[in-house]
């Protein structure tokens, strides 16, 4: 592959959104997952291009009062004999089906007529489709379409399964052994396309570029990655066995890997030419914060005089995590706030405990969404640094993930986000400082280097000016 800015961190559970899978910003010939399995689901609001949970930050009562006084004019089941109890824990609202009665008299969207025609299309299925089907599909392709009718790309349900996935692409951890795998989408060949360090795959001795033949006895050829990922997770402590085949040594090897709580990385660092620093953030996960604090508390003591924040292809993420980082960056003032349909305002803000006193460029793309853009929002806002790039996504709503009872969760769009200086940016992005369209300008470079990187030297040249 010739090199190029795109760097990949597959995660499983990576979600099909309007520009293609999140995390996924390289892999044209396959796909990527991290072999893991994922941390406890959670909920909050969201503030990325996926599944993205706030932690701690809630939003205002006057969305839940509101919420709640609307529920009977939204959610009332005549036909199926449900009705809705709702309650407050906070400002979050607690919804769960129950038994019988009808909460109010405003028409439901399942009335009579809309169950009558469920079970026409489900006679008319059951009669005529040309092969089995699966009762429980058909229920959730129903729960499914109900978020559909929304034209809301972002409003999903999710099964179980679906949703514990979605908590691994946002927190970073894992169960499992610590290895970045990309299947080809043609030969399904399965190969290790990057070994975490300090993980059980590391210490076992797995490397880049091994093909994975087999997986406790199953093919890894026989099934798509996402189903051979299931099997590579599971519990601390036990062991997955893996046949390699070796392409650099032309070995056969097998390794019996023990899984493990796995973290993976979110941001790396280095330092540039004249003491300016680097820090790429993949996407704002759980532990992003901390990895960023580390990460310039060790190019500090490099003695750092300038940085540049990388934020390309960074489809968002946790928005406790990017408003951590701006805290400390910016002086004390608003970060980003946010307003529901209800006109509740929740602001996020800097203590102004600590601020960044280096010049420094943040770079852009149009890949770079939702928490990215809050990160670069404030720092234009501010003017605490130069943007470099090309507009980015425009995203500028946020979404909330609601548990349901049986294990189940469904993500809705529940409020638009605003800039410090109150920009609405959904839909239209935000202009770089500098406009500056990406180019490799070592046409026969084979590995992505640095120096080569056109976007990268304007930001260490605007740093050294």
């Amino acid at each position: 592959m010739r090199a190029d800015v795109r760097r990949v961190k597959g995660v499983v559970g990576n979600m099909d959104e309007q520009r293609g899978t999140w995390g996924n910003t390289g892999m044209s010939s396959g796909t990527e997952m991290s072999a893991g399995a994922g941390a406890q689901p959670g909920t909050g609001m969201n503030g990325g291009m996926g599944t993205l949970h706030g932690e701690g930050k809630q939003n205002g009562g006057g969305f839940g009062r509101g919420l709640c006084l609307g529920i009977a004019g939204t959610l009332l089941v005549g036909a199926l004999g449900t009705f809705i109890v709702c309650r407050m824990t906070g400002s979050q609202i607690i919804i769960a089906g129950g038994g019988a009665g009808r909460a109010g008299s405003v028409d439901s969207v399942l009335d009579a007529e809309a169950v009558a025609k469920v079970n026409e299309l489900a006679a008319y299925i059951d009669l005529y489709y040309y092969d089995d089907t699966d009762e429980e599909d058909l229920k959730n392709g129903l729960y499914a379409g109900l978020l559909e009718g929304l034209s809301d790309k972002y409003s999903v349900y999710y099964t179980a399964d679906e949703y514990a996935d979605t908590q691994v692409s946002m927190t970073g951890q894992y169960y499992g052994i610590g290895a970045g795998l990309a299947q080809d989408k043609e030969t399904m060949v399965v190969t290790v396309s990057k070994v975490y360090e300090g993980t059980p795959s590391e210490a076992a001795g797995l490397r880049a570029e091994d093909v994975i033949l087999s997986v406790d006895d199953t093919e890894a050829t026989s099934m798509e990655l996402t189903e051979l990922v299931k099997l590579i997770r599971g519990d601390a402590g036990t062991t997955v066995h893996l046949e390699i085949y070796r392409p650099s040594t032309g070995e056969d090897l097998s390794f019996d890997v023990e899984r493990a709580d796995v973290t993976l990385p979110s941001v790396a660092s280095e330092m540039l030419t004249d003491q300016i620093g680097y820090i790429r953030i993949e996407s704002f996960e759980k532990e992003t914060a901390t990895q960023f604090e580390t990460a310039l508390a060790d190019l500090k003591g490099q003695g750092m005089t300038a940085l540049v924040v990388d934020l390309r292809y960074n489809g968002g993420g946790l928005v406790d995590a990017v408003v951590q980082i701006l805290d400390d960056i910016l002086p004390e003032g608003l970060i980003v706030y946010t307003e529901d349909k209800n006109g509740s305002r929740q602001e996020y803000k800097s203590s102004g405990d600590t601020h960044f006193d280096y010049p420094m460029a943040v770079l852009v793309n149009q890949d770079s969404a939702s928490a990215s853009e809050i990160f670069a929002g404030a720092i234009k806002d501010y003017h605490y640094g130069t943007l470099i790039g090309t507009t980015t996504y425009g995203k500028g709503i946020v979404q909330s993930v609601f548990p349901l009872s049986d294990g189940d969760a469904v993500k809705l769009t529940t409020a638009k986000y605003f800039t410090p200086n109150g920009n609405y940016i959904h839909g239209v992005g935000i202009e770089p400082d500098i406009e500056l369209e990406y180019e490799y300008l070592d046409p026969d470079g084979e590995e992505y280097e640095m120096q080569y990187d056109n976007q990268i030297q304007k930001a260490i040249e605007v740093l050294g000016e």
